[in-house]
């Protein structure tokens, strides 16, 4: 595995190195050892995964408030998306930054974020799946998140008209979680 740093603190780009023969290939996705010596977390208490059907939906942005914040490991497994993170830690002084990904089934990589960042994603196929290994359980009463279209974020979604659950398009503005 190849650690990256990314524009935003604390979250890392991991390049996956398959092992290739006659078979298929192997790849190794996580290791305890290499993570600690990145000085990221090494503890995963639950995987999930999502499927979503169609080319422009977006799920996002979410993530789970204190004091049970969620750290991800973030992989697609079918198809591709566009994969955006949001510092949304008040005092941070990156608050409100953003950077964004392409994640794709065919390109063995991942995503490492930490907890204090929403995420979202808008699917750029029919059929996206993503992987997600996470540090906390998961807390309904603790879910939260951003509007995927908020004008003091000006994030450029591929596809401008997505379609949205309606709990994702009455989210509120980020400026909400430094009121």
């Amino acid at each position: 595995m190849q650690f990256q740093p990314t524009a935003l603190r604390d979250v890392w780009r991991i390049l996956l190195e398959p092992r290739a023969d006659e078979r298929g290939h192997f790849v190794r996705t996580y290791c305890e050892q290499e993570f600690a010596a990145h000085g990221l977390n090494t503890r995963w208490v639950q995987c999930n995964t999502t499927l979503t059907r169609h080319r422009g939906m977006l799920r996002g942005l979410h993530y789970q408030a204190d004091p049970h914040p969620e750290t991800k490991l973030i992989r697609c497994v079918s198809g591709a998306v566009f994969d955006v993170l949001v510092d949304v830690r008040p005092l941070s002084p990156t608050f409100g930054k953003w950077e964004a990904f392409e994640l794709r089934a065919d390109r063995p990589e991942q995503l490492y974020v930490p907890n204090g960042y929403a995420h979202g994603f808008q699917c750029l196929t029919d059929d996206a799946g993503l992987f997600y290994q996470m540090s906390e359980f998961y807390y309904p009463e603790l879910a939260r998140g951003i509007r995927w279209d908020d004008t003091s974020l000006q994030i450029p979604w591929p596809i401008s008209t997505p379609q949205l659950s309606s709990r994702d398009s009455s989210l509120p503005e980020l400026s909400s979680l430094r009121s």
